[in-house]
């Protein structure tokens, strides 16, 4: 299972492509794109991930991007039982990434870095015997996390006015 938040390549001058997918039981193919509306080297941003039982919230800056609602009943899989873990890298996915794989990776600017700050992770995790235990910090709001109608609002401009691939249409 994977909770997929990707940047993906761009030529100068050019917005910048956000990714997002959800694979649950080995089934992708739940992507949406987005341009950023901003430069996302100029300055750090915070993007989040929150995962609970009812939905996964992709967020830029406090942000909605995307909402992905448990389905499950409905036959849509939804990750719930794997454990999962955090990976953040690079990755040349310069095959598919870049405006459909036509913008190769340029080596000639190799090395290439990716910078972190202040990350933070809470969950519910599992220990041994696959029995779930608090995080550090108890505050779990995160758990049944849903938008309020800003959220709402915020969503609706972004998937307006920046989503430019959607896996439903």
């Amino acid at each position: 299972d994977e909770i997929d938040f990707e940047f993906l390549g761009n030529s100068t001058g050019n917005p910048y492509t956000i990714h997002t997918n959800v694979y649950s039981q080995g089934k992708g193919n739940k992507e949406q794109q987005f341009h950023l509306w901003f430069d996302p080297t100029a300055a750090f941003h915070t993007y989040t991930i929150v995962w609970n039982s009812l939905r996964i919230i992709f967020l830029i800056d406090n942000i909605p991007v995307r909402v992905f609602n448990n389905n499950d009943a409905a036959g849509v899989p939804f990750p719930k039982s794997q454990p999962m873990r955090v990976y953040a890298s690079l990755w040349n996915a310069d095959d598919w990434a870049t405006q459909g794989g036509r913008v190769k990776t340029d080596w000639t600017n190799a090395p290439f870095t990716a910078l972190y700050r202040k990350f933070n992770a809470n969950a519910k995790k599992v220990g041994p015997n696959s029995v779930s235990t608090s995080s550090i910090n108890d505050n779990q709001s995160w758990s049944t996390q849903g938008l309020d109608a800003a959220g709402r609002n915020r969503i609706r401009w972004v998937q307006t006015k920046h989503m430019i691939y959607n896996y439903c249409t």
